[in-house]
């Protein structure tokens, strides 16, 4: 391998080509994905997604999907269904059945069992309180539990009561034996077991005392003989009880290598945060297309490649950083581009009658599907004598270098004619133009033109007597502020974007577009990247804008 290929691995790739040039677990790589099922997946767990499974890829290796449900008091099925179905979305497919903490809940008892026995955890009384006062602070040593001197056998026999039911929740805990005065607080006893009736969404109510994250966490990487565990920052001061606990147990020597979270302006990643979201209805749930989840990034239209695309872009690193959120709308912009069918819509509807056309006639007009991609072909749009412009692309006296409609101005129809204003009619109390008069010029046809007229700017349009009426919605950033939730003395809805929502319910689509299903994806020409959204019905049809053709909200900011 050349020094050149060196250098552009990230440092997640060197640990693992260090670890198969040494042999390491016979050169094998094993990732895996273990999402907690309180909630849906967001951006930032689609950056962990997408490094977890393009490495096993990229190293011919195997990545795991499993669920860390030892929680059963916020955990839910709806949870697990969504998250397997968004990372089949982002075109990933995990190692043989998806896999569950849950799994190996008799596995993790026996090694508290084990941990007991070798006199390195026992059973406490103290409340949660009480626990919290014992572990000190940084410089401040904890003070050891009254109940850490029981003996071996007196642990074991509590410890198998607490399993059968004999205490009430909260009444005792498991914890290790570490040490209190250690410098990492982590590391001063951690609570392993504690217990709680709830209902489990696999296992019901067979079990009442559930392990604590960093308990099941690393022992349910050493169980799949996963090699690479790869985590987010917020768990690196975690990695020592992590060893420990393999080290006591003496088991299968998982590593935890630690990354940069995907911190993206204008959104927030937390679960507890986005669940107020949806539950003080300031969204529509959490596949709202405003939301930062893979849910309601898939509803607005964002394309699954695009989001992998981002990720890739933002980079592994070991340093908490802020990715511009215009990074990600690029990436969608680039994606569309390429791959979305163009369709004419008009959203802010002006009617021009072309007064010389003849009444009745309808043509069918070729405009070409996607001009960056030839392969797409074309489609035939009716033509009539009264059709539908942008209101914004009409001006009663327009300057000098206007390009678009006016009186005594030529302008094409885009695919179609070319027409001359004539006139137009404004509304008798509210002054605003209702109708604008052209005529056309018959030799003028796109691709057939014999006319010599020139016309500067093109439009598009719809036919008035074929178009479809639509239920069109504006979104834009759910957050008014890149860094909502980083605010002293703030809260984060504070910065809630009024403007997140516009609803646009009268627009006119070419009636091409009713043969789309929902979850399609297209360009408006000129107004932007569009998709079906699920609530379209064939009376009544509804699209979602993915996103603007160009960054004008970067633009809006720096004007303001």
């Amino acid at each position: 391998m050349t020094n050149e290929k060196k250098e552009s691995l990230n440092f997640i790739e060197q640990i693992i080509e260090e670890d198969i040039n040494n042999a390491k677990h016979g050169g094998r790589v094993h990732t895996r994905f273990p999402p907690e099922p309180n909630g849906y997946l967001h951006i930032g767990h689609a950056k962990a997604i997408t490094l977890n499974f393009e490495i096993a890829q990229r190293y011919g290796g195997k990545t795991n999907l499993r669920f860390d449900d030892t929680n059963p008091t916020t955990e839910d099925t709806e949870y697990v269904e969504n998250i397997q179905k968004d990372i089949e979305w982002l075109g990933f497919q995990w190692e043989g059945e998806p896999l569950y903490a849950s799994d190996y809940f008799q596995q993790l008892y026996d090694f508290a069992v084990k941990l007991i026995q070798k006199g390195k955890a026992y059973v406490d009384d103290s409340s949660a309180e009480e626990i919290a006062a014992m572990k000190g602070d940084i410089g401040v040593p904890g003070k050891e539990s009254p109940y850490r001197s029981r003996s071996v056998e007196e642990n074991l026999e509590l410890f198998a009561k607490m399993k059968e039911g004999a205490f009430p929740d909260g009444a005792k805990v498991l914890r290790a034996k570490i040490d209190m005065g250690h410098h990492n607080l982590l590391l001063r006893d951690p609570v392993m077991y504690r217990i709680k009736r709830d209902r489990h969404h696999r296992t019901g109510d067979e079990w009442c005392i559930y392990p604590m994250y960093d308990f099941a966490h690393g022992q349910s990487d050493s169980i799949e003989g996963i090699t690479h565990s790869l985590c987010s920052l917020e768990f690196i001061h975690h990695r020592p009880l992590y060893d420990w606990f393999i080290q006591e147990l003496e088991i299968f020597p998982s590593r935890q290598i630690e990354f940069a979270r995907m911190n993206v302006s204008y959104m927030i990643t937390s679960k507890r945060k986005l669940l107020k979201l949806v539950r003080d209805h300031h969204v529509t749930g959490w596949d709202d297309p405003r939301m930062p989840t893979l849910s309601g990034m898939r509803r607005r239209g964002f394309p699954p490649m695009a989001i992998r695309t981002f990720c890739n872009k933002a980079g592994i690193t070991k340093r908490e950083n802020l990715i511009d959120m215009g990074l990600l709308e690029f990436c969608v912009r680039d994606e569309l581009n390429k791959t979305a069918p163009r369709i004419m819509a008009v959203l802010d509807p002006l009617k021009v009658v072309i007064t010389n056309y003849p009444e009745g006639q309808t043509e069918q007009m070729t405009v070409v599907n996607n001009p960056e991609d030839e392969s797409m072909g074309t489609r035939e749009m009716p033509f009539s004598r009264e059709v539908y412009i942008e209101r914004g692309d009409f001006m009663e006296d327009p300057p000098k270098k206007y390009f678009r409609m006016g009186p005594g101005r030529n302008v094409r129809l885009k695919g179609a004619y070319i027409l001359h204003c004539d006139d137009f009619v404004k509304d008798a109390e509210t002054g605003e133009v209702k109708e604008v008069h052209c005529t056309y010029y018959p030799d003028s046809r796109s691709g057939e033109d014999t006319s010599g007229v020139k016309a500067k700017g093109t439009l598009h349009w719809v036919s008035a007597a074929h178009a479809r009426t639509a239920e069109v919605r504006l979104y834009d950033r759910l957050f008014s502020d890149p860094t909502p939730d980083q605010h002293e003395g703030k809260d984060y809805l504070d910065f809630l974007n009024p403007d997140s929502l516009q609803v646009l319910d009268r627009v006119y689509v070419e009636p091409n577009v009713g043969e789309l299903q929902p979850g399609e994806q297209f360009q408006f020409l000129r107004m932007g990247y569009y998709c079906v959204d699920p609530d379209s019905t064939a009376d009544h049809l509804v699209f979602n804008r993915t996103v603007t053709l160009k960054d004008g909200w970067a633009k809006a900011q720096k004007k303001g």
